[in-house]
């Protein structure tokens, strides 16, 4: 026994240099270098441009600041933001859960088509949505004489603005839910219709509180994804100063006419949506890896 020890002693050694000199244990100089680079783009690319822009929106002061958000334009502005928002994230609400539910729960022809159309808004220019509005209900449009027969105003008015939000954030409520109800299956859902509970007892007491944080994280992206979006809405509000002008288009008007401050001001609500939905954000997957390791637990 003790020559056979003796014989394996040197390969025991060889095992123990090569395993500390493998080439994935990497050395401290590139574990704080990669550190320092992450850091430092987190910095230069993120952190910096929020800091400039309050510091440009406080620049005059408070009084220069507040003046520039009750301004009747920038309140119009506010007003229509908030608007166009209130009514997408409801509509993308109720069309993510039941796309998620539809594409996780069920089988059915045509299934993978939907998910690519839901993937759409990714994929095409928001501006391209835009025109496709204008081409569809503009006054030269496909309807548009019927509309204007009708004395109906879709482009360069409410309506047009709210479609075009909606098109462009109605796939973050169903992106969020379709992974996570595919990973939960259908075992639950059978086993209440199994014993007795109706379609909708079953969402409302099996589904949902599966999908709540998830549900809410895709709401949350939602809506600020509504407040910010700019490329379609420019398309088809018409840049109506107090009436379709929304608040990133009326930040880009302020900035065009050097109105700088003014500017900075209405992007500061803008940039203070973002850090509000990123601290939500972080709550909710905070309170997901809490719920995760209760139930592994």
């Amino acid at each position: 026994m003790a020559g056979a020890a003796a014989r394996l002693a040197p390969h025991s050694g060889s095992a123990t240099r090569f395993e500390a000199n493998v080439a994935t244990r990497d050395r401290p100089y590139a574990k704080y270098t990669l550190l320092a680079i992450g850091l430092t783009y987190f910095a230069l690319f993120l952190v910096l441009p929020l800091v400039a822009v309050f510091a440009e929106a406080f620049r005059k002061g408070w009084e220069a600041y507040i003046a520039a958000l009750v301004e009747p334009d920038a309140l119009a502005a506010i007003r229509l933001t908030l608007l166009a928002a209130a009514i997408a994230v409801p509509l993308n609400l109720v069309f993510g859960v039941a796309a998620a539910w539809a594409i996780a729960k069920f089988d059915f022809p045509g299934k993978h088509v939907l998910v690519t159309f839901i993937d759409l808004p990714f994929s095409v220019s928001p501006v391209v949505a835009g025109f496709v509005y204008v081409l569809i209900f503009g006054a030269q449009g496909w309807i548009g004489p019927w509309l204007s027969e009708h004395d109906i105003k879709i482009i360069f008015a409410v309506p047009g603005i709210v479609l075009a939000t909606i098109f462009v954030t109605f796939p973050f409520v169903a992106r969020e839910l379709i992974a996570l109800m595919q990973a939960q299956g259908r075992d639950e859902e059978e086993a209440a219709v199994t014993l007795g509970a109706s379609g909708w007892q079953t969402f409302w007491r099996v589904t949902l509180p599966n999908i709540k944080w998830a549900l809410l994280y895709g709401v949350i992206l939602c809506n600020a994804r509504a407040m910010g979006e700019f490329g379609a809405v420019s398309v088809v509000s018409g840049h109506i100063r107090g009436e379709t002008n929304t608040m990133p288009l009326h930040v880009e008007i302020l900035y065009n006419e050097y109105q700088f401050a003014a500017a900075f001001a209405v992007a500061s609500l803008l940039a203070l949506l973002a850090l509000v939905t990123l601290a939500i954000k972080i709550g909710i997957e905070w309170r997901t890896g809490l719920v995760t390791e209760e139930k592994a637990s």
